[in-house]
Formats: C-alpha cells, sequence, structure tokens
C-alpha cells in the first residue's frame, strides 16, 4: 500500500522544482514549459528511491506492456442526468429544449449527454436520440413525439397524411384508444 506523504511527494516536487517563480502568459506556454522540463529535467534526473533516471526504468519495465489505441479514445466522456419531462413535451439540458414522447409528460427521464449526442431512457429504454445543441435557449422537436395531441400548430395532428399517390388524406383515427376514456371513467359506457 503506497504511503499518503510518498504519493504526495511528487505534487511539491513539480511546485518546488518546476513552476516555483514563474509565471506563463496562457496554459498553453505553462503545457510547453511542463512538457520540456519533463524531458530535459525530471526524467534523466537519478531518482532518489530507485536510483536511477525514471525515463530508463520506464523504458526497462514498462514500455513493452503499453498498446496502440489505434484512434480509439481511452475513454468516454459522457454526463448522466435525470430531468422530469414538462408539459411541453420537453426536458431541459443545458439551457437547451429536447422532445421526448408526450405520453411521458412528468415522468423522470435518465438523459445521457456525450459524443455530441442528448440520449434519453425511460423504465431502461431509449424514447428519444437528439444531436446535442450548442449554445442556449434552442428546442429540437421529434414531430413523432407529438403524434397524437390536439392542437399542434392550432390543429389536431393526425397520424394518417396523403398518401404517395396523391389521395386524399384518410379520415382521421382516434386520438386515444377508448380504453383510455374507458379507465378516465372507472369502467365501460
Amino acid at each position: 500500500m503506497p504511503v499518503k506523504g510518498k504519493d504526495e511527494r511528487g505534487v511539491g516536487y513539480v511546485k518546488s522544482n518546476a513552476i516555483a517563480g514563474r509565471r506563463f502568459r496562457s496554459w498553453s506556454e505553462l503545457e510547453a514549459h511542463l512538457e520540456a522540463w519533463t524531458r530535459e529535467v525530471a526524467d534523466v534526473r537519478v531518482h532518489g528511491t530507485t536510483g536511477e533516471p525514471p525515463i530508463d526504468r520506464f523504458a526497462r519495465d514498462e514500455a513493452s506492456a503499453l498498446r496502440p489505441l489505434a484512434g480509439t479514445p481511452p475513454f468516454i466522456s459522457a454526463r448522466d442526468l435525470l430531468r422530469r419531462v414538462g408539459a411541453d413535451c420537453a426536458i431541459e439540458v443545458d439551457g437547451n429544449a429536447y422532445s421526448v414522447p408526450w405520453r411521458l409528460i412528468g415522468e423522470r427521464v435518465r438523459v445521457t449527454v456525450g459524443g455530441g449526442s442528448v440520449r434519453v431512457l425511460h423504465a431502461g429504454r431509449e424514447v428519444a436520440l437528439h444531436t446535442e445543441l450548442r449554445g442556449r435557449h434552442g428546442r429540437i422537436t421529434d414531430d413523432r413525439h407529438l403524434t397524437g395531441i390536439a392542437g399542434i400548430h392550432g390543429r389536431p395532428v393526425r397520424i394518417a397524411t396523403v398518401s404517395d399517390a396523391g389521395m386524399e388524406p384518410s379520415p382521421p383515427i382516434l386520438l386515444r384508444p377508448l380504453a383510455e376514456y374507458e379507465a378516465a371513467i372507472d369502467g365501460g359506457f
């Protein structure tokens, strides 16, 4: 088990040896200085515990165990969030709104943000997938999430549309199954 003081001594070494008394105009200037210091000072000095330069020990004991990543990032950076679906059929993430199916209004959903996408899950099942918006006050709406709601854009939404053959639209279908209305009044008609 490593000793806490020994583990943290490396931080003190860098602070007192590499950056003490120096000023940097930018983060990139600091990074460039640290890269050069590591190469020219830290890696070639004789280490007090091992008695050999760290670069020699690395080459002998560790370098051969490393494998190329072949373009694969070493980890996936994503955020997991919980959100409640609003009355507007959307969830809010970082000041932007993303639609979800209207039947989930008021429900809690799990949201994963990463890799340029916003993925919404309910009860372990994906219910929406959107491209992540940059900035704030944006909105992405998938019209499929609103199908079945009366009054979108001032008119009822119908699943039926004009067919590819140019025929008249089919008669409107019920917005909800009759069973939902029966359940609301505790029984049949």
